[in-house]
């Protein structure tokens, strides 16, 4: 299944953009191509860069990771719970209190690395344990429905979106 295949009831404006830069590739490939793509960007950052803010206030290549990390380990709980056919609405999250509580410049890029490889590991063997039904069973999170295959590919989306961002910003 390609993210142009997701009916309109699957997902609010709030995730269009993430779910455009997944890219029109399958789930399952896109979570495992799209991992491998950005670690190998990121390893090819320049050292003194992981560090750098480009402006007062911004996060750092290394929170930025963790906040992928975070986050994906968000969007995954909630996949897991509405491919269960719980209908409990979910808050959002505040991502700048998040990151604002990480040790992420105390660490290496190589444990964030690690980290952001085994939280993704796990969420593909979860995405691919899951059968057609649960996939496209719907939920609500921060008052907008969305689907369970459709928080596969704001996962992805979401990488994709920061991986831009380094780019434009920070190299």
């Amino acid at each position: 299944m390609n993210a142009s295949q997701l009916l309109e009831n699957e997902y609010s404006g709030h995730f269009v953009t993430y779910i455009k830069e997944a890219g029109d590739g399958k789930l399952i490939e896109e979570l495992e191509i799209s991992l491998h793509d950005f670690i190998r960007f990121v390893q090819n950052i320049p050292m003194d860069k992981f560090d750098y803010r480009y402006a007062e206030g911004k996060w750092t290549i290394k929170d930025i990771i963790q906040h992928i990390i975070d986050t994906e380990r968000i969007f995954a709980y909630r996949a897991l719970r509405f491919s269960r056919f719980d209908k409990t609405p979910l808050p959002s999250f505040e991502e700048n209190d998040y990151a604002n509580n990480t040790n992420s410049n105390g660490r290496s890029i190589q444990e964030l690395l690690t980290e952001l490889s085994a939280v993704r590991h796990s969420t593909l063997l979860f995405y691919k344990s899951l059968s057609e039904e649960q996939l496209k069973a719907i939920g609500t999170a921060s008052n907008n429905p969305i689907s369970v295959r459709a928080l596969g590919f704001v996962i992805i989306g979401h990488q994709k979106h920061h991986q831009k961002i380094f780019e434009e910003r920070y190299l």
